[in-house]
């Protein structure tokens, strides 16, 4: 990212947060959270339709010294979107007609946390999912989605080394901290001992009438080291194909692509698949002890 473009971002973040300080969290959810989908993954689209337009940008959960819960409803990057909408659809899975306001401003920073940190427990830079492997794996083990990908026409089974954040130490400052690289090689190490399924490209078009509209999809890195560049939702347009919900850098919003999910993919050389999980239908979280 060039330095102008750097600066129109930090800009538009500032803008985004002041802007949002008139409305309180919990009157942001009220209106978000408002849907009339039969499953989970219905009202996921609904939500995540009601951010379309909202500025991207990248970087906000990087602006404290310490690792803390960062809600920002005015911006986003494509992991925080995500994050975001999956959250206020599980908390509003979770409300009552009795619940006050405040309640549900619990339950959804519950499950932001739960989905963004591994085992729900914030525990410094580390303990956040930085990659999505791991995102995936964390959350299928807790309980709050599964990985679908292997029952998708064109599937296969690979293993793919990471390496990408501790061999690009300049680009997390954090990671100057020899426990934190410590520990985020040990996370590395951990996804390395274990194989995944994955469409490749060419294959997406042949699997796309399986995916479920509501259903995330990850776009998988062709670099060595890095496992996955892009995520979003899915989503069925009137044309009947799938297309890709999602907070995009290229057009610097929140945006459906114009292009369908398989010559989106095509579009894109620095990618050269997908994953695909599916939130649970109940959304029951099993018992959990990490």
């Amino acid at each position: 990212m060039t330095m102008t473009k750097r600066f129109t971002a930090f800009l538009l973040f500032i803008v985004s947060v002041a802007l949002g300080q008139n409305d309180p969290l919990a009157t942001q959810l009220a209106q978000l959270s408002v849907a009339t989908g039969k499953t989970p993954a219905e009202n996921a689209v609904q939500i995540g339709k009601k951010l379309l337009g909202k500025p991207y940008v990248s970087h906000t959960l990087d602006h404290y010294a310490d690792e803390q819960l960062v809600v920002n409803m005015n911006a986003f990057d494509c992991t925080t979107y995500l994050e975001t909408v999956l959250a206020i659809t599980l908390a509003r899975t979770d409300t009552k007609p009795a619940d006050t306001p405040t309640q549900v401003e619990q339950s959804f920073k519950k499950y932001l946390t739960q989905l963004r940190y591994r085992n729900g427990h914030i525990d410094g830079y580390a303990s956040r999912l930085h990659y999505f492997s791991d995102w995936l794996r964390n959350n299928e083990k807790m309980g709050l989605l599964t990985d679908v990908t292997a029952q998708l026409p064109g599937s296969m089974s690979v293993a793919k080394p990471v390496s990408y954040m501790t061999s690009a130490t300049h680009k997390y400052p954090a990671m100057s901290d020899p426990a934190v690289y410590r520990q985020m090689l040990l996370t590395e190490t951990s996804l390395n001992q274990q194989s995944f399924s994955f469409i490749p490209t060419k294959y997406i078009r042949q699997a796309e009438g399986r995916i479920q509209e509501g259903d995330i999809v990850m776009l998988m890195a062709a670099r060595p080291g890095l496992d996955m560049r892009h995520v979003g939702l899915a989503i069925r347009q009137p044309n009947g194909r799938l297309h890709l919900l999602h907070a995009s850098s290229e057009r610097g919003r929140v945006v459906i692509s114009p292009l369908p999910l398989s010559n989106y993919v095509l579009s894109h050389k620095r990618m050269s698949g997908i994953r695909v999980a599916r939130l649970r239908g109940n959304m029951t979280r099993p018992d959990y002890q990490p």
